[in-house]
């Protein structure tokens, strides 16, 4: 069996069962589980304390009525903070390279935001379709194009994080594979391809923290918008 360098971004098969559901629930066990106590180690105050951070930082630009959403942005971070970091382990399959399951993320979550601003503020929400001051001209050119900015937000969302890390383990297969084949041939070229494999490996893992971070960025900026 020929494999090819996207076979790494299909699901993996058992008895004909698709993986990607374990593979998304694996992460959970890593999360603390609530103890008698508050701090029963260094670990989970390590745990604690990253969600409290990222809490404070997704919250502080909403207002009031946008805290109800802190629970679904901060379990939706370390979500896809995990699934991204796990990914990059060996012989691991990540399902957010996949853009149906990223698409699935974005779209409801964009939606649920649009909606809240249509069912509780409908003109301000409205209003964003039409900057002030908009010469008449202009009108309908602007709201056609804010419209279809609008709705393309969902879509740039999921095919972001799916294209940053698609490349990245790319990338990395790529060198492995050059650092393997020249290792007998050109052993010099070889060390030098392997600290660049190191060096892209780091990038990766910043890569797959901020990527996860970026997506509920952008998704509380548009609860901000229409709350």
């Amino acid at each position: 069996m020929i494999l090819t360098f996207f076979d790494q971004f299909s699901s993996p098969y058992l008895l004909g069962i698709p993986l990607i559901l374990l593979s998304m629930l694996l992460p959970t066990l890593l999360l603390p589980t609530p103890k008698n106590r508050w701090i029963t180690n260094r670990l989970s105050t390590l745990q604690l304390w990253l969600i409290s951070t990222v809490t404070k930082q997704l919250m502080t630009p909403l207002n009031k009525p946008g805290h109800k959403w802190a629970l679904i942005l901060t379990s939706l971070m370390m979500l896809l903070l995990l699934v991204n970091l796990l990914g990059l382990l060996p012989y691991t399959f990540t399902p957010t390279t996949q853009l149906s399951m990223n698409m699935a993320l974005a779209l409801p979550l964009w939606l649920a935001t649009l909606l809240t601003g249509l069912r509780n503020q409908p003109t301000t929400s409205l209003g964003h379709l039409l900057p002030e001051g908009t010469p008449t001209p202009l009108i309908p050119a602007l709201i056609m194009i804010e419209t279809i900015s609008l709705f393309i937000r969902p879509l740039a969302l999921g095919v972001r994080l799916t294209a940053n890390l698609t490349a990245g383990h790319l990338l990395i297969q790529l060198i492995s594979t050059a650092t393997i084949t020249l290792l007998p041939i050109m052993p010099t070229v070889s060390l030098l391809t392997a600290t660049i494999l190191l060096l892209l490996t780091i990038l990766e893992v910043a890569v797959a923290m901020i990527q996860a971070y970026v997506f509920v960025l952008l998704l509380s900026l548009y609860l901000q918008e229409n709350i």
